[in-house]
């Protein structure tokens, strides 16, 4: 889906509804994206869902922006999933 996800091999509700999301993203959605999404097969509560993960996504995404978070490498991640698989979120 990453690579083109106008050929990614995902029904086509969902596809609709990743092209949906796009565009709010990018600022540029229309109310004929809202009816292309309904015309795929997205129904008014997955796209309400959608939404509302895409806007806490977005908004920590630019809130990290804004701030700098520093992300570390992806050893670090492995460690720490390590770590919570062993022992959990126990302090």
């Amino acid at each position: 889906m990453l690579e083109n996800l106008e050929t990614a091999p995902i029904r086509e509700p969902l596809r609709a509804c990743l092209v949906f999301l796009r565009a709010v993203t990018k600022g540029t959605v229309t109310a004929d994206d809202v009816r292309a999404a309904y015309a795929a097969g997205v129904t008014k509560v997955q796209l309400d869902e959608a939404l509302m993960v895409s806007f806490a996504f977005n908004t920590i995404d630019r809130l990290a922006d804004t701030f700098e978070f520093h992300v570390p490498e992806a050893a670090s991640f492995e460690a720490s999933a390590k770590m919570l698989l062993k022992r959990g979120y126990k302090m």
